[in-house]
């Protein structure tokens, strides 16, 4: 538990210390709740960076010690809103604490995230466990993005916490950071309505259910993808940014962090957003009316005829595009060779099996938030609740998100319709073309947006020419630092149906979410690379394992052998249940290294590997084998 808070907050502290000083150096003093998002991005980069260096881990956890030490010096004096940020950040920060950490209360102990539904989590704890090492994996060799993998391994040479708790803090401290980087879009909002936006946007349903199931890459890239799109939204319709030359440069820097942690799938999301972005207002800063005033339309129909000049006209704005695009490509041209030898990994294959740990296609209807299942995979009416109520979720949600769209397009929220454009593409191109494995990590990446999309115009009830930066937002004046009543509509929208409605939507998704982190499975507490090491040594040969009672009942520990020893056949049973004579046909038995005598009177010891002993069967093998062949299908399946 220690080990595991204690990486989160590592992680935390980190990221928003030097986001905000990011930040801050591209001109903008006060308080943003890209932060987050922004130094995460940055952690990843520079932990990949420098982890390959002499001395492994140790170098990126002293570089990132300085650089989060000289963040917040600089900040010291300089930040402004420190204690308001403060006092709106927690509220969101706790709540989305208790949600993560839902899954080991449930469970009762700390370990390893999602074992009974995904084994993925081995071959990153193997691949950081070599990076701390110095040593080659698998997955270096095959170009897979491994900032976070170094970002966790800088944990473990530099705070010596373990890989299983580094990665549990990692995955822990991006359930909190995600819902702080939603902030920016409900800064205006009412506490308690701020909060629970927030927390809603950055933690939907299929967020959750892939932090359910370890799989960190996923909600990381889900961030980044909800923060870039925040960042261009900042940049056109903030005050404090709007003028600076620097302020596509957070954007850049998200983006070149996603390449660090998705590789270049990454910026099929990113690329897509900033070109339909782009386009769209250069369109509207070509055709749409300059004629101001709020009149009977209220003040979504002022924003649209309100606005001012598009950020990326005129020579400003190409200028602070052509800054943007250079500091992204100097931030990806070190990790443009393994890009390349990445697109050759085995999860692209269209013509494989590709449903991973799945039960088959995902609905797209899951992406909308209202789900009543804590197994993201099963169809509707597998579950306890009937089908009925997952469609009459499913078609409540999409009316929600239609009048969302509707008036983002009308308050032209660019980079919001963008960001769901794109997501909506890129999903139909992975259904279409790719596998239900990718089609569903394309459904969780588009999660945070659309949930965006549906509570955005929650922000008609309060005044949206306020700015936490204390100008006018989208060109409507108003005086420094004073709020104006919201206009009678914007509080009929607020409180009346369409509120209710928005409401409504925001306890049931929220329940939804947290059925899914409840049911999240916690496999073993500690890793070590040993029994991955044995397989070449046991090959296709008949293997009994006898393992701790407690890894066995209460720590998945038979999927998580399985997976481990896959490719051969291997039976396991629990260390309380072994007889006194091993059965037929079996060649080697696995004990952990406690048992320092035979586990039955005809074996010997083949070979040490600390946790575990490998016992090797002198003479013939009698029999035939009573084990079956793991295949790793088999192992990843979920009833495997």
């Amino acid at each position: 538990m220690i080990g595991t808070y204690a990486a989160a907050l590592a992680v935390c502290g980190a990221a928003l210390a030097i986001g905000q000083a990011t930040i801050a150096l591209c001109g903008v003093r006060r308080w943003s709740w890209l932060s987050p998002a922004l130094g995460l991005a940055l952690l990843c980069g520079v932990g990949w960076a420098t982890v390959r260096l002499p001395g492994d881990g140790a170098v990126s956890a002293v570089l990132i010690l300085a650089l989060t030490a000289v963040a917040a010096g600089f900040l010291w004096g300089r930040l402004e809103g420190g204690m308001e940020a403060l006092a709106t950040g927690l509220p969101v920060a706790l709540p989305a604490l208790a949600a993560a950490s839902l899954p080991f209360l449930v469970e009762g102990h700390f370990g390893i995230l999602g074992t009974g539904f995904n084994p993925d989590m081995s071959q990153h704890l193997l691949a950081t466990s070599r990076l701390v090492d110095g040593t080659d994996s698998q997955l270096l060799v095959q170009g897979y993005p491994l900032g976070p993998h170094a970002t966790v391994a800088a944990l473990k040479d530099g705070l010596g916490i373990g890989l299983v708790q580094g990665f549990d803090g990692l995955t822990v401290a991006i359930a909190v950071l995600a819902p702080l980087s939603a902030l920016v879009a409900f800064a205006d909002q009412p506490p308690l309505r701020r909060t629970a936006a927030a927390l809603l946007v950055g933690l939907p349903y299929l967020v959750a259910s892939y932090y359910a199931q370890g799989a960190f890459k996923e909600t990381i890239q889900a961030l980044l993808v909800l923060a870039f799109v925040l960042a261009l939204r900042e940049s056109s319709r903030n005050p404090a940014w709007r003028e600076l030359p620097l302020r596509f440069v957070p954007a850049a820097l998200i983006a070149a962090g996603s390449v660090y942690v998705y590789s270049f799938p990454g910026l099929v999301w990113l690329g897509g957003t900033a070109a339909i972005w782009l386009l769209m207002e250069l369109a509207w800063a070509r055709y749409a009316s300059p004629a101001g005033g709020t009149g009977e339309g209220g003040v979504e129909d002022a924003l649209a005829r309100s606005a001012p000049p598009s950020p990326v006209t005129g020579p400003a704005g190409r200028r602070a595009l052509s800054l943007a695009l250079i500091v992204f490509a100097v931030g990806v041209l070190p990790e443009l060779g393994r890009m390349i030898d990445f697109q050759q990994f085995e999860t692209f294959d269209p013509n494989g099996p590709g449903l991973g740990n799945l039960f088959g296609q995902l609905s797209p209807f899951e992406a909308l938030g209202i789900w009543p299942s804590g197994d993201f995979r099963v169809a509707p009416g597998d579950g306890a609740a009937p089908a009925l109520v997952y469609y009459l979720g499913a078609a409540f949600a999409t009316a929600l998100l239609l009048h969302g769209l509707s008036s983002c397009w009308r308050r032209r929220e660019s980079a919001v319709v963008a960001g769901v454009l794109t997501a909506a593409g890129v999903y139909a191109l992975a259904r279409l073309g790719g596998t239900p494995y990718t089609a569903a990590k394309a459904l969780e990446v588009a999660a945070p947006l659309i949930t965006l999309t549906i509570l955005l115009p929650l922000n008609r009830g309060a005044d949206p020419s306020a700015s936490p930066a204390g100008g006018a937002v989208a060109g409507v004046p108003h005086s420094a630092g004073r709020r104006r009543r919201p206009s009678t509509w914007g509080r009929a929208a607020a409180t009346g149906p369409a509120g209710l409605a928005v409401g409504l939507y925001l306890l049931i998704a929220a329940a939804c979410s947290l059925l899914a982190f409840a049911n999240a499975p916690i496999g073993p507490t500690s890793y070590s690379p040993a029994l991955t090491g044995l397989r070449p040594a046991i090959a296709s040969d008949s293997t009994l394992v006898l393992a701790p009672d407690r890894l066995l009942d209460q720590e998945q520990g038979a999927r998580y052998i399985a997976w481990e020893l896959r490719g051969g056949r291997v039976c396991i049973e629990p260390e309380s249940d072994s007889g006194a004579v091993a059965p037929r046909g079996v060649r080697f038995v696995v004990t952990t290294d406690a048992a320092r005598r035979p586990p039955f009177p005809d074996f010997e010891l083949r070979r040490p590997a600390v946790p575990y002993l490998l016992w090797e069967r002198r003479g013939g093998v009698p029999g035939r084998s009573p084990c079956p062949l793991i295949a790793e299908r088999q192992a990843r399946a979920p009833g495997g």
